[in-house]
């Protein structure tokens, strides 16, 4: 297990992933991912439902250009970044720890630590 301090110092060493893990972390990113576009969906919807003028159809659309650039920027699966993403998935509610069952501790644990700072 990994002390507070050796995680303070590196939270993110070079980790190898087990076949399992790398399973584990697809599956949960693509759950957080699929909840996103889900929501981003509905929300493109109601406020397609509300155009009423020219204006607010290319609002709509700047609306939509920010919305893919955070989505894209939050949702990175590169394994070197992925504990950050997870923590910040976490963080924010898009995430259920529970979702990660299956890394390591090590990392299970590096992940806490970083979301809660």
């Amino acid at each position: 297990m990994a002390s507070p301090r050796s995680l303070a110092a590196n939270p993110i060493p070079d980790w190898k992933w087990s076949p399992r893990e790398k399973a584990v972390a697809r599956k949960a990113f693509d759950l957080a991912l699929s909840r996103e576009l889900e929501s981003a969906i509905q929300e493109t919807k109601a406020r397609a439902a509300r155009i009423g003028s020219a204006s607010e159809l290319w609002e709509l659309e700047r609306w939509l250009r920010e919305r893919r650039r955070e989505i894209d920027g939050t949702f990175d699966f590169r394994y070197s970044v992925l504990p950050l993403v997870f923590a910040s998935l976490l963080r924010n509610g898009q995430l259920r720890e529970d979702e990660l069952h299956g890394l390591a501790l090590e990392k299970l644990e590096s992940i806490r630590y970083i979301a809660r700072r």
